[in-house]
């Protein structure tokens, strides 16, 4: 029982951090000179030939589809202790939170799918997006940090893309540098027209964000993005009104433009103790973010003091989403 209970703090401290607004330590930034080596497969968390065990849960496909999912992680480097402004990804500590947190609990939902691939990269310690850091440090380690995601990017298509077709999914910071991959190789460009879908959580998009990468708003449409945040119902965060009100939001219930959905229509959300939980879930949109009431899950009672889920953005959807993006593969394949 303690080693379930402790992976539950886990995962909520982990992501909880990514909102807190607490000093951190700074330092000066030391430019990182070039990204990571990504022919290198211990610098991925996620590969064909390279499967972390924390996806054994994932219950194999029959067939998985002719696809490639792209899966980029939060931000795991939140210490208020750590100075420096991007993660290890040497040190194990690092590479064990990435794989018991974020891979576990968010990748999974795409994973087996297709053929999945998620690369380790030093993200930007989270006071990077704190605006009292952001200039002495914090932009650079962003920048930094989509280094690699890209560098991993120009690996995964030189050497395994061969023109198959693509779900791009990401969480917070992962978001952030999957919507700039978006801009940088697929809008207006011939991969756009290998985009099944982009999964782009956990970051308010405003509509111009994208000038045409559609936003997506039924539940077997391609070649586009759904995006969504998630609060606790009649709680709002502290930034509501500076960066999200306004924003686009998805219904990753349904899919379509219902502003709600009932327990009836929540296919299933993951939980720390490995199992799926379905019809646990009611929710309501409002003006850029989703409410959500406390799941329906064992030891609620703790969760109900929780107000912001963006640690849980993906992990109570997790059915969801996995349905969903089958349904949309299956249609973007019909038309290839």
């Amino acid at each position: 029982m303690k080693k379930k209970v402790n992976s539950l703090v886990l995962l909520i401290s982990i992501f909880l951090f990514q909102s807190c607004s607490k000093r951190y330590l700074s330092s000066v930034y030391q430019p990182i000179s070039t990204p990571l080596d990504y022919t290198d497969l211990d610098n991925w968390a996620v590969y064909p030939q390279n499967t972390p065990s924390q996806l054994d849960f994932v219950k194999p496909e029959n067939k998985p589809y002719d696809v490639d999912v792209f899966y980029i992680h939060p931000t795991i480097t939140t210490s208020r202790k750590n100075s420096a402004w991007n993660g290890n990804v040497v040190d194990e500590n690092y590479r064990q939170a990435t794989l018991n947190t974020a891979i576990k609990y968010q990748c999974s939902a795409w994973y087996g799918l297709g053929r999945t691939f998620a690369p380790f990269y030093r993200d930007a310690h989270i006071r990077s997006f704190q605006e009292q850091f952001k200039p002495v440090g914090g932009d650079d380690a962003l920048r930094s940090a989509y280094e690699d995601i890209k560098a991993a990017f120009k690996h995964y298509l030189k050497h395994e893309n061969k023109g198959r077709p693509i779900v791009l999914v990401s969480h917070s910071q992962g978001t952030l540098h999957a919507g700039q991959l978006l801009k940088d190789f697929f809008e207006d460009q011939p991969l756009q027209k290998q985009l099944v879908a982009a999964y782009l959580v956990g970051i308010a998009i405003k509509s111009e964000y994208f000038q045409n990468i559609p936003f997506m708003t039924s539940p077997d449409e391609t070649g586009g993005f759904v995006t969504w945040n998630t609060y606790k119902r009649n709680h709002l965060p502290d930034d509501y009104e500076k960066w999200y009100k306004g924003s686009l939001v998805t219904n990753p219930i349904t899919w379509d433009d219902q502003k709600s959905a009932n327990y009836e229509q929540h296919k299933g959300l993951t939980y720390y103790d490995g199992l799926l939980y379905p019809n646990s879930l009611s929710i309501e949109l409002i003006d850029g973010m989703i409410w959500a009431r406390t799941p329906k899950v064992p030891k609620r009672f703790w969760l109900s003091f929780v107000k912001d889920y963006h640690f849980a953005d993906i992990t109570i959807f997790w059915k969801d989403i996995r349905e969903n993006t089958r349904m949309r593969i299956e249609a973007f394949l019909a038309k290839s």
